[in-house]
């Protein structure tokens, strides 16, 4: 189905009075900027991972989210 063509304004006229906008968009190219993911490696010693894995099964998620975590804390302290 071919989405509607309109203005910038118009679709901020109609997002902010609450309707609906899906109509308007294509969701399957959406993108949030600035958060496409970027590989990084690096190497911990075995006592850091071992501390990072008890940490991520207390908090019953991943290592990899541990991580993002609290670098993402340190980044932007105001964020908390």
């Amino acid at each position: 189905m071919k989405k509607k063509s309109i203005s910038a304004e118009k679709f901020d006229a109609i997002f902010d009075k609450g309707d609906e906008i899906l109509d308007y968009l294509v969701v399957e190219k959406a993108e949030r900027p600035g958060l496409k993911p970027r590989r990084v490696s690096i190497d911990f010693p075995s006592w850091m991972v071992q501390e990072l894995d008890r940490e991520a099964k207390r908090l019953g998620i991943t290592r990899q989210s541990v991580i993002k975590y609290w670098i993402s804390e340190k980044l932007h302290p105001s964020a908390e």
